[in-house]
């Protein structure tokens, strides 16, 4: 960033300075929140991980791999300090060994429960996924059919929105650091009686580790919303995203003449009208997506040319929440999502360069999933309640045949602990990246992506979180998922061939404890263990990951110490290609960061200057082989706040 950007971006901060129902366990409260996902069980005993915007900060995280880069259960990878390249190894976020495969994927992300991935080729791509503005993160780490659907685990960013008292407020905080590393971020909230408002805009870029290591992330963000009365809301909000990063490339090859770029933007609207009565309470909400992945000068050998994917989603979510006898919950809803674009192609040609050009407009794809739940809390004692539940959700896909999805489970309850089992059926249609394979390649597919079915996995999970006293908690849970109707393609030029017939288990334990060491300073330990039965070699599933994070006030000082360690893994992602392998491990690593910061009254009460030092002991690790990350590395900044 040419040095008068950066002035004006500390210049813009300091002027600035100027509903999943969660059973709770009251009575019990750890004050120095880690740097950790909170687990919360909801009343259909199902588990999610809550990530925070503290957590966000203390973690320094600029985008969605480093804001879940503790969260026990899931591995990220990346090759740059900013910036995603593509929505494979370059950056992704993989779940419980979820969402390993190209093309397509089994995670799906959201923000305010609205889709907001790449639709073309059926993953997330993590830029298009701001975490400035966001008020928290909730991960599902299994199919939720009561959440949402079409999916084997989801993410959803929810927006930072204005309190219930009138008046402004807002943050601001900028940082550099390391290879002319900038992170700005800005986000304001008001309200006046019963009109309020959101506005959030961050902006990153780094040159990188290494050469062609760069990436840039802008986005801003806004909502408006009105109380009709005292039951009734209505509102708007919108985002813009503009983003580009590079491919270093493998450190063990000769360095292409031109670096691949991978760019990427979106732009989104919601529409939403929210109402709340003694016995009712329930939304409904509209959207439109539009956005783009375009990768270019992809020039190696086996590489893609250039290849621009425009997308365009729309739909709507209703969900109703209803409780009209003592205890009871009854859950009714309806989702309709709608999916279309075009990929325009320039493959590499025979002998070098690139070939013609062709621009292919791809099928449309609808799906409508109504669904139903109900839950029933029962008093055993004064201590104790029984919570069993039980539910479906039904998928009407207009390419594809139709399915239903169960899903139940039952949680014993009491101020100290909740024990939990859940079973739920996960459904996974393919979408359009069997078109858009066709486009992109020169073998001949002869439509049979139209005889594929739905993937579908079978998740049984049973654990418990437990507070031992008024410091400690601890969380289990021990889960199994089976896949079955994997779909896969065959190669053999000129033609190929779509068929559904993968499958494979996944066994695994989840166990983290955290325990308030002394008054206002926290210490958190995970270990997380996966098994899989696949002769595939699934990649970035290492056997066993640990955890750690000691979070809290040392005196004035606040200390955020986060690590992570994970044995060795297959990288790269496995291609959905039945004539693909991954025989490539990378070995396992430690890396750990910590942030420290001291509070300037005179900025706000946020107000702070910080440092941020990542892989304190210069650990040499990566992701990918021939993609070496950085070293130890730094950044210093300054926050603000008014309200």
């Amino acid at each position: 960033m040419k040095p008068y950007k950066t002035k004006l971006a500390l210049a813009a901060s300091l002027i600035v300075a100027g509903n999943v129902y969660a059973q709770s366990l009251p009575n019990v409260i750890v004050t120095a929140k880690p740097d950790i996902a909170e687990v919360e069980i909801d009343k259909f005993s199902s588990t999610s991980a809550v990530i925070t915007d503290e957590t966000i900060r203390d973690l320094h995280a600029a985008d969605l791999s480093s804001a879940l880069r503790n969260t026990p259960g899931t591995q990220i990878t990346r090759y740059n300090p900013v910036g995603s390249f593509g929505g494979d190894q370059g950056g992704s976020v993989f779940i419980r060994g979820m969402g390993l495969s190209r093309p397509g994927s089994e995670i799906k992300t959201y923000i305010d429960n609205v889709p907001m991935y790449m639709p073309i080729w059926g993953h997330a791509l993590l830029d298009l996924l701001p975490v400035n503005g966001m008020k928290d993160i909730t991960i599902y780490k299994s199919p939720q059919p009561q959440i949402n659907g079409n999916n084997f685990a989801s993410i959803n960013l929810n927006t930072k929105t204005a309190g219930p008292s009138n008046g402004v407020s807002g943050n601001a905080r900028v940082s550099y650091g390391s290879y002319n590393t900038v992170i700005e971020q800005v986000d304001l909230a008001g309200r006046s009686n019963d009109v309020d408002f959101s506005l959030a805009q961050g902006f990153s870029k780094s040159n990188g580790a290494r050469a062609n290591g760069s990436g840039q992330l802008a986005n801003i963000m806004g909502s408006a919303g009105f109380k009709i009365d005292q039951n009734w809301k209505v509102g708007i909000s919108g985002m813009a995203i503009n983003n580009t990063a590079k491919d270093p490339g493998n450190n063990t090859l000769a360095a292409p003449a031109i670096a691949p770029t991978y760019d990427s933007g979106a732009q989104m609207v919601t529409a939403f009208a929210k109402h709340n009565y003694d016995a009712v309470e329930g939304e409904f909400r509209i959207y439109s997506n539009t956005g783009n992945g375009n990768l270019n000068n992809d020039m190696q050998t086996g590489g893609w040319g250039n290849n621009y994917n425009n997308f365009s989603m729309q739909g709507l979510r209703w969900k109703e929440s209803i409780t009209t006898w003592q205890g009871g919950n009854l859950l009714l809803g309806l989702d309709y999502d709608s999916s279309s674009g075009s990929v325009t192609s320039t493959p590499l040609a025979w002998g070098g360069g690139l070939g013609t050009t062709t621009k292919t407009t791809l099928p449309t794809y609808k799906l409508t999933s109504p669904y139903m739940g109900l839950s029933q809390n029962i008093m055993l004692n004064e201590k104790w309640s029984l919570i069993p539940s039980a539910g479906v959700r039904n998928y009407q896909n207009n390419q594809y045949a139709s399915k239903t999805a169960p899903y139940g489970g039952i949680s014993l309850v009491s101020d100290v602990a909740t024990i939990f089992f859940n079973a739920s059926q996960g459904i996974n249609y393919p979408g359009m990246e069997g078109p858009a394979l066709q486009a992109s390649m020169a073998a001949n597919f002869n439509q049979s992506w139209k005889s594929l079915s739905a993937e579908e996995m079978s998740h049984m999970e049973v654990g418990g979180k437990f507070m031992i006293d008024k410091k400690t908690r601890v969380d289990t849970s021990l889960f199994q998922d089976t896949v079955k109707n994997r779909y896969t393609f065959t190669e053999n030029y000129p033609n190929a061939s779509w068929v559904s017939y993968g499958q494979y288990t996944m066994q695994g334990v989840e166990l983290s404890a955290q325990r308030e060491i002394i008054p206002e300073l926290t210490i958190f330990g995970g270990w997380t263990y996966l098994n899989n039965n696949s002769v595939m070699n699934l990649p970035y599933v290492p056997q066993n990951a640990f955890n750690a994070a000691v979070t809290g006030y040392l005196g004035q000082f606040r200390l955020s110490v986060d690590a992570q360690y994970q044995s060795s893994f297959y990288s790269q992602s496995l291609s959905r290609n039945t004539g693909s392998t991954n025989t490539t491990q990378v070995n396992g690593f430690t890396v750990a960061n910590a942030r420290v910061s001291y509070p300037i009254p005179e900025l706000g009460k946020k107000g702070e200057v910080f440092v941020m030092v990542e892989n304190i002991f210069n650990q040499q690790y990566s992701y990918r082989q021939g993609y070496p990350m950085p070293g130890t590395w730094g950044s210093i900044g300054l926050s603000a706040s008014f309200n």
